[in-house]
């Protein structure tokens, strides 16, 4: 057993106990404990309370006191839960020609877009992904973000993609942070693929799905419904295929055109990430399901593109998560907290619903229910932010990091 340790004393503790999963929120709604400190053992939360309690009955025990000098404000580990941050390469060249007037085809023209970041990605052995897997989410965890999604989908063949997703399981063990990861081998057809988009997902789902099992190198299947890559028809048959296997299911949606929201909610995805095109329809649509709404704010800032209607799907009754869909091509900055500052500002999102948009928000996107909350019994991945009131975190807009991250009951 463990030896039981006490942080404290803390000067806001945010728990994020006792809010609804689905509609807006006000900060008046959020649990602040005062001079509090949180008792960990064996990687989870133990108790949290008043420090001053929980000190005098530390003395009692064997309980290792690791006691704080100054303001710090504690709430859980950042969740970013759609990134695609197993990549080769980079497409810098994309993010100045698009900012000079190119449009996309002109861009892929001269031999940029997704397509480039494939080529790249293939070029690369599956530990020089592993290791650059590795860098970017430590670099995650140091602004505070403990649980990574990760996204295959730059290799686009059954081989290339098992490739990536053994990198992106690999890493997960060379880093503290948790890996979860998602295929998303739709991403769209590849240019070296003679048959129909129809012949590819079947070559994608009959190939690949039953290794992804045997191996365990992903539980979650993701598309890109998309005019550009494959429409709401073109991947019907897909999904139906992936829940037949027991995938958890999520579908990037409703980008530049309708239609993929609506896919999410026929096959009972998880999330539906993107939204920036959502019209009334998707929002009643989404906010009526069960599927969470994913705001990507790095993709709208990386492309000069509307922000994702979050006021809206909150106002609707709406669950809404915000992650940075960190990537080499729309979203290249991967600032979790800075993007969410953001959205905030653009789309008037409370303090307690940009909060509980990347921790248990972002958990149930994630399908996860132990974390995303300081409470007993859930993971102790929270962060210090060094701070004496919580408003400062959004108000600095990113500039503010955690002093301290920890993992699993564990300072990183």
């Amino acid at each position: 057993m463990k030896k039981i340790k006490l942080i404290g004393p803390i000067t806001q503790l945010l728990t994020l106990d006792k809010l609804p999963l689905k509609g807006a929120l006000k900060d008046e709604q959020l649990e602040i404990l005062t001079n509090a400190g949180i008792v960990i053992q064996d990687g989870k939360i133990l108790e949290i309370g008043d420090y001053a309690d929980l000190l005098a009955k530390a003395d009692k025990l064997n309980v290792e006191v690791i006691q704080l000098e100054g303001d710090f404000v504690a709430l859980p580990g950042w969740i970013d839960c759609h990134t695609h941050i197993c990549f080769g390469g980079s497409r810098a060249k994309d993010f100045a020609m698009r900012n000079a007037g190119k449009s996309y085809l002109e861009i892929a023209e001269a031999g940029g877009g997704i397509w480039d970041t494939v080529t790249q990605t293939r070029n690369l052995s599956q530990e020089e992904l592993t290791a650059r897997t590795v860098s970017n989410s430590n670099r995650h965890l140091s602004e505070g973000v403990t649980t990574i999604e990760v996204k295959s989908g730059y290799g686009l063949t059954v081989a290339e993609e098992l490739k990536m997703l053994r990198a992106i399981k690999e890493a997960n063990i060379q880093t503290k942070v948790d890996l979860i990861s998602t295929c998303l081998a739709a991403h769209m057809k590849p240019r070296d693929f003679e048959g129909s988009k129809e012949e590819y997902l079947q070559e994608i789902s009959g190939q690949l799905f039953p290794i992804l099992k045997s191996e365990k190198l992903t539980n979650r299947i993701d598309s890109f419904v998309e005019q550009s890559a494959f429409s709401p028809e073109e991947i019907n048959s897909y999904y139906q295929e992936a829940k037949e296997f027991g995938f958890d299911l999520t579908v990037h949606a409703d980008q530049f055109t309708t239609g993929g929201s609506e896919v999410a909610v026929k096959f009972g995805a998880k999330s539906a990430d993107h939204l920036e095109a959502s019209t009334e329809n998707e929002i009643e649509l989404l906010a009526k399901s069960d599927t969470l709404a994913v705001a990507l704010p790095g993709a709208s800032i990386g492309l000069g593109c509307a922000f994702t209607p979050a006021r809206k799907i909150l106002d609707q009754g709406g669950s809404l998560a915000i992650a940075s869909d960190w990537n080499p091509g729309s979203a290249p900055m991967g600032d979790l907290l800075t993007q969410a500052s953001i959205l905030a500002t653009f789309e008037k999102l409370s303090t307690a619903e940009v909060l509980s948009a990347l921790t248990f928000r972002a958990a149930a996107a994630l399908g996860l229910e132990d974390r995303g909350k300081l409470k007993a019994g859930l993971l102790a991945d929270f962060n210090l932010f060094p701070a004496s009131d919580y408003r400062e975190i959004l108000y600095q807009q990113g500039k503010l990091k955690p002093a301290q991250v920890w993992k699993k009951g564990r300072k990183t």
